[in-house]
Order: structure tokens, then C-alpha cells, then sequence
């Protein structure tokens, strides 16, 4: 227990950030009450609130995978993607590649904060195996290297926007699998910003809105409805609970048990011997 900051008792204030305002990247000295033991000072160097929220966010990510692999016994993979723009494309190399080989796999876009990406993530889920490579030795691998075999759920919330709309949409639309969640944000317009003002400030404008090609306009004002609704609820989530991520292994684990997807076997090896006729 940290009973002051700086000399500061943390009874005096009602929140002990106040404390700490200010102050990130700056040594502190604690005053800490273990709950065995004798009290003593502690010299800490807080981070800001920006950066708390990023190892929440990341810690949140991470235990959504560990969930996962946990229920499904690796069976289920897990690619969270926070927006749309080109870190998100490192990010889903980075945890796309290691389980593309799964029987099934969660695209979270939950709380998506857009970019435009969209396009080029439909296209790699649109590739599919058509030969398999098999090594003298080993087990075989397919062209299209890396395409998905198995069974595609994608999770989304009120807090998915932009173009983790349109993600979502083409999802859908292509009928790659199932979306579950809650209907997305609605705000599906391309936004001008090279308005720029004397203060530097931007003057932003509705530029680009999006169609079908049956003459329908998308998801602006609505949003893109979800295949099946779960919500999170507030105390729920509260206790560490995950609805929808919950409700997308079971359907999985549906899927894969109704429609496993293993790799083809090889043929028989055909006879390259030899044979003489004299």
C-alpha cells in the first residue's frame, strides 16, 4: 500500500493520481506499507497516462490470445487488429503467420480505429489452396503460401469504425465466415484534411462516401450488422468475462467438429524406376 508521494499522504487526496501529475518520466519517492513488514521508501518512475493505457491495451490483446489458445487447445488462432493503417499490417504479420495453419481463426476489429487497409486484408483472406507441396520428408505445405483453410469468425463492436467497417462489410459480403458482435459505429466517410488553417488546425469536410454496385449506399448513419448479436455487458466485462469471444470459440469449435479441414493426404509416390526391356 502506498501511504504518500513526494511526502504527500495519499488519505489527503481523492485520487492518488493527482499526486502524480505531472510527473511522468520523473523519479518520485513512495512512502510503501507492506502488509507484512515495516514501512519503507520506495524511489518510482511513472509512466504516462498515455503509455498506461498502451501495456492495458496490449495486456488485453494478449490474454484475448491466451483465452483462446487456452479453450480451443490450439486449435483456434487469434489476430486482434487495432486499426487499419501500416503498423497494423506489421501487427498482422506478426501474429497471423504463426497460426495460419489452424483449424480456425478470430479477427477481432473490436474498437478499430480505422485507416485503410481493408482491400489488401480481404485479399489475403480471399486466397485459397489449390496444390500441396509434399518434401521427401516432412509433412506438406500449400501454394498459395499461407492462404487460410479453415473456418473464419471476425468479432466487432460500437467501436469499430471507418474502415474497420468496411473490413467488416467485405467480410460479409465475400461470405468468409461469420461476424459476431454488436453493429458497428456507422461513419463510413472518407474525411477531406488538406484544409489547413492559419492556427494549423483542419477544416474537415465529408469527402468520400461508399455504394454497392445494386445502387445502395454503406454503412454510413447505420453501421454494418453483425451475423449474430452478443453483447459485453458492463459488470461482466468488469469481471474479466468476454462475451463475444466466448460465443466465437464455441461457433468454431462448431464448425471445425462439423467440417474439419485437415490437409489432404499425398497420392502414392509414382514409380520413377528404371525398368529395362531387352
Amino acid at each position: 500500500m502506498i501511504t504518500s508521494i513526494d511526502g504527500r499522504p495519499t488519505p489527503s487526496v481523492a485520487d492518488v493520481r493527482e499526486l502524480l501529475r505531472g510527473k511522468a518520466g520523473t523519479q518520485v519517492l513512495l512512502q510503501v506499507k507492506p502488509p507484512k513488514g515495516e514501512i519503507h521508501q520506495v524511489l518510482a518512475t511513472p509512466i504516462s497516462a498515455k503509455q498506461d493505457a498502451e501495456l492495458r491495451y496490449a495486456e488485453w490483446e494478449y490474454t484475448r490470445c491466451l483465452e483462446v489458445d487456452r479453450a480451443s487447445h490450439g486449435t483456434i488462432g487469434y489476430v486482434h487488429l487495432r486499426a487499419m493503417g501500416p503498423d497494423d499490417i506489421d501487427q498482422w504479420a506478426r501474429d497471423y503467420f504463426p497460426i495460419f495453419n489452424r483449424q480456425g481463426l478470430i479477427l477481432d476489429v473490436r474498437d478499430n480505429r480505422g485507416g485503410n487497409i481493408d482491400s489488401w486484408l480481404l485479399g489475403e483472406l480471399l486466397r485459397k489452396a489449390w496444390f500441396y507441396w509434399q518434401p521427401r520428408v516432412g509433412n506438406p505445405t500449400w501454394n498459395m503460401q499461407d492462404a487460410f483453410r479453415g473456418h473464419i469468425v471476425v468479432l466487432c463492436n460500437q467501436q469499430t469504425a471507418s474502415d474497420g467497417e468496411a473490413f467488416t462489410a467485405g467480410f460479409e459480403h465475400f461470405q468468409l465466415g461469420k461476424v459476431i458482435g454488436m453493429r458497428t459505429w456507422g461513419g463510413e466517410i472518407w474525411l477531406s484534411m488538406n484544409n489547413t488553417q492559419l492556427d494549423n488546425g483542419i477544416a474537415s469536410a465529408a469527402q468520400l462516401g461508399v455504394y454497392t454496385a445494386n445502387g445502395k449506399w454503406l454503412i454510413e448513419g447505420h453501421g454494418v450488422d453483425p451475423d449474430i448479436q452478443v453483447d459485453d455487458l458492463l459488470h461482466a466485462t468488469f469481471t474479466g468475462q468476454d462475451a463475444q469471444l466466448q460465443a466465437a470459440i464455441q461457433l468454431l469449435q462448431q464448425q471445425i467438429k462439423a467440417d474439419p479441414r485437415p490437409v489432404p493426404p499425398h497420392p502414392p509416390y509414382p514409380d520413377k524406376s528404371f525398368h529395362y526391356a531387352p
